[in-house]
């Protein structure tokens, strides 16, 4: 299992490369309700004998309560400890010996777990999933054994992370309403004060079959698969209705300033981040082109300025930081030497005002559409990939599945002058968030 957070100091880079509109081929798929809500949508592609098998539920860390933060990544870990008809501990076990992969990972929006098999193995994938949602054990024994597995990982991957609080220091000064101003893990003082029952009232509430997506792609038999999810899946119970309500963030009028100290870093940070709208929105997907355009590798603006011309940053980069309901962008330097902080921010600013400012070239403009379309045809390459793509849509963007067959067209609208608006609208230092990300001192509490 892993915790699914974007890490500053691993920012992605997109991938360039010459133009691959010709192999962007359709995604065709099956989809349909079962009586009790779930939703399942069937990818068939006989290529390879291969299949995965994934169910996304559509509950993450903002639907927890304040006094009870890092349930849904708590169930992440818990839904592996066995079910009633799956010995404790045995779940991976029977993923590994017949000959499959098996994973989870949770968002501040959705949970999703999956299996990849040799497609002979498709039926045991969907128990798999099946026994998750009907018949798993949740006990203090499980509970007190993940509870420990969760407190190492945030250990591990956060608490003695280089730069490992950022995000959580970011978020919860640029949310101050909204859930998202806590992170994912959440606390663990909050998990240890929780008792079984909240446990098992936040099962019953979240992962019932109307509030997820089974998605299927690989090598299947349409008909045989409705009849195998069918067999598995139907005698699962209806839940109650969620009803989610988006809680509404005030507009960030004027800048804010502050610092935050991290004891396992030497090199110290500044960031600016700015609150955007969510992933559906089409001025989404053109931040994420000028992340991109800042600093999607070695010939960006900022890497080329930053880095290798003036020699002043060992590290800097842009990350557009989706989420359902906002975002945030995030733009960050590392110094070399002993290269002032605001030195550093005024560096990205001037880039950044470039933006705003002037149109891109035509051969940029070529060059960043070339660099999503070959992500596109990369994310869709595998069968992993393609049943999350297809979960996503209807997930996320108004059960239109069919999303993920409308993101080329989407990326291929966004002109230069959209660019250069955006940027204008959103990247505006008087609505955003300046923190110094420094080495806590001795004695510093």
């Amino acid at each position: 299992m892993m915790l699914n957070q974007k890490r500053f100091i691993y920012a992605f880079l997109l991938l360039g490369g010459i133009s691959t509109t010709a192999m962007a081929q359709k995604v065709e798929f099956t989809e349909y309700d079962l009586p009790n809500g779930l939703h399942v949508v069937l990818h068939q592609d006989n290529s390879a004998p291969v299949v995965a098998v994934s169910v996304m539920y559509h509950v993450g860390s903002k639907n927890e309560l304040t006094n009870r933060t890092g349930f849904a990544h708590f169930f992440e870990h818990l839904l592996f400890e066995g079910s009633e008809n799956i010995k404790r501990g045995e779940f991976m076990k029977i993923v590994s010996s017949n000959g499959g992969q098996n994973n989870a990972n949770t968002t501040q929006d959705r949970t999703f777990y999956y299996e990849v098999f040799p497609s002979n193995q498709l039926k045991l994938g969907l128990w798999l999933e099946s026994e998750r949602m009907f018949h798993p054990v949740i006990n203090e024994v499980g509970v007190k054994t993940q509870n420990e597995v969760v407190k190492e990982e945030k250990r591990l991957r956060i608490d003695n992370q280089p730069y490992g609080h950022f995000a959580e220091e970011i978020f919860k000064r640029l949310f101050t309403k909204h859930p998202y101003t806590w992170q994912t893990i959440g606390s663990m003082d909050d998990l240890d004060a929780a008792k079984l029952d909240e446990f098992k009232a936040f099962f019953h509430k979240y992962y019932i079959p109307n509030n997820a997506v089974l998605s299927i792609a690989g090598d299947i038999d349409v008909a045989k698969t409705k009849e195998m999810v069918n067999a598995y899946f139907a005698a699962i119970p209806k839940g109650e209705p969620i009803n989610y309500k988006k809680i509404i963030e005030d507009p960030i009028t004027k800048p804010m300033v502050d610092t935050a100290y991290d004891a396992n870093i030497q090199l110290p940070a500044i960031m600016a981040a700015y609150r955007i709208p969510g992933r559906t929105s089409k001025d989404a997907t053109t931040l994420e082109m000028i992340s991109s355009i800042l600093s999607g590798g070695a010939s960006s603006k900022l890497y080329k300025k930053m880095v290798d011309e003036k020699k002043n940053a060992l590290q800097v980069g842009a990350i557009n930081y989706v989420l359902e309901d906002y975002g945030a962008y995030i733009t960050y330097a590392l110094p070399n030497g002993s290269t002032p902080l605001n030195t550093l921010l005024t560096d990205i600013d001037e880039e950044v005002n470039k933006l705003q400012t002037n149109l891109i070239t035509e051969e940029e403009y070529k060059k960043i559409q070339n660099q999503f379309e070959s992500n596109y045809v990369t994310a869709n390459s595998k069968m992993l990939g393609v049943a999350e793509n297809l979960a996503n849509g209807y997930t996320f963007y108004n059960k239109d599945t069919g999303h993920v067959n409308e993101e080329l067209d989407e990326i291929r609208k966004i002109t230069r002058e959209d660019i250069r608006a955006v940027a204008k609208k959103y990247l505006q230092p008087n609505s955003r968030l300046v923190l110094y990300y420094l080495p806590k001192p001795a004695g510093k509490q």
